[in-house]
């Protein structure tokens, strides 16, 4: 496939030439996207952003804000960052692959594979399903919150996986297993747990092999924490507000190589992988359509439905595309897919309130360009 970069820089009008009609015709789609993602970043509050847009034409990116606030420098071509919760559809995808090869049931309760891990009051892992865990209606307390993550301290402070499981597990569960969808990333901390014990490998080694080698996502990567904290590549600087003080956090991994949001990768990258996947290439048709066999969300915004590790996206013109968004101090992202073309949002701050607010609304827009217009 014959790929290419369109850049956000404008092309002086010095040289006098009037593009043809057919050609400003094709440019106005670019326009739009080039728009929808400077008033993106204008109304979330974020340093920058960087769009990229893959469909059977190519490859377009287009960048707003600035990647580095010292510099003033632009998102480089290719940026990479950390993805956060857009792990959990890796994840998902492996422990599918897993069903597929008959070592794993998604009907099955946990405690077949994680044998006395999920008990307490958050959660049975005898009435808990692995489907529960994939599509967040286990009812298992999510950790995150109750982590105090309010200065650089806390984000350098890491907790073991089994900690945090504990801690959620010593809550009160949210709902019964399988009725209710709550958002939970404890969820995908005890799907890694399953995955390891079922292959023998970790997580992230499991991932690499089954999905980033055979789809050759060499910019794609599951960082061995707390060794691999640095960036790979080309990346913009990574930025957090504690209280007013924007903080410069890039060598910060506040992920902790969990697989509830570990990875690093670029938009070229998820795109691929997301078109990949809803084409059929890493999972057979059976373990695909339960991937998208979806329950209600009841969340404000875009994803209005929660498959296993998928989110489906809709738009005002009926068309739905299929993804995941990942927020993280220093990074927010979202990609989505309808089979045909991808997009992805990266911007390098997570926004405030107010600001996702902002970010919620225009992605909505964007993906309106994407899967309605472009």
């Amino acid at each position: 496939m014959r790929q290419w970069i369109v850049r956000t820089m404008v092309i002086a009008a010095a040289a006098g030439l009037v593009a043809p009609p057919a050609v400003a015709a094709a440019d106005e789609p670019s326009a739009r996207l080039r728009s929808e993602l400077n008033e993106l970043v204008a109304a979330a509050g974020v340093p920058g952003a960087q769009l990229v847009y893959t469909s059977a034409g190519g490859v377009e990116q287009y960048d707003s804000g600035t990647g580095d606030l010292t510099t003033g420098a632009p998102f480089p071509d290719d940026a990479g960052v950390r993805v956060a919760s857009i792990t959990k559809t890796f994840v998902a995808t492996v422990v599918l692959q897993l069903v597929a090869e008959g070592l794993v049931d998604l009907d099955s309760p946990v405690e077949r594979y994680l044998p006395g891990v999920v008990h307490g009051p958050g959660g049975d892992g005898a009435l808990i399903t692995v489907r529960d865990l994939l599509r967040h209606t286990s009812g298992i307390p999510n950790y995150l919150p109750l982590l105090d993550q309010r200065s650089v301290e806390d984000l350098t402070t890491p907790r073991t996986r089994g900690d945090l499981i504990r801690l959620a597990l010593a809550q009160q569960a949210e709902s019964e297993p399988g009725t209710t969808f709550g958002y939970s990333n404890t969820n995908y901390l005890l799907a890694g747990d399953l995955i390891e014990r079922v292959t023998g490998l970790p997580v992230g080694i499991a991932v690499t092999q089954r999905i980033l080698l055979p789809l050759e996502l060499f910019d794609t990567y599951w960082p061995l924490f707390p060794f691999d904290m640095a960036l790979h590549g080309p990346h913009p600087r990574a930025y957090h507000r504690f209280d007013d003080t924007r903080v410069d956090i890039t060598d910060i991994d506040a992920a902790w190589g969990l697989p509830d949001g570990a990875m690093v990768s670029t938009g070229r990258d998820l795109n691929r992988f997301y078109l990949a996947l809803l084409s059929g290439r890493l999972l057979a048709p059976d373990q695909l359509e339960e991937m998208r066999r979806t329950v209600p969300t009841g969340l404000v915004g875009y994803s209005e439905a929660s498959g296993l590790g998928l989110f489906r996206f809709s738009t005002e013109c009926g068309r739905s595309g299929w993804g995941h968004t990942g927020s993280i101090q220093g990074a927010s992202t979202v990609t989505v897919a309808d089979g045909e073309r991808a997009v992805t949002v990266a911007m390098n701050e997570l926004p405030d309130f107010a600001g996702n607010i902002a970010l919620i609304i225009g992605i909505d827009a964007v993906l309106e360009a994407v899967l309605c217009e472009v």
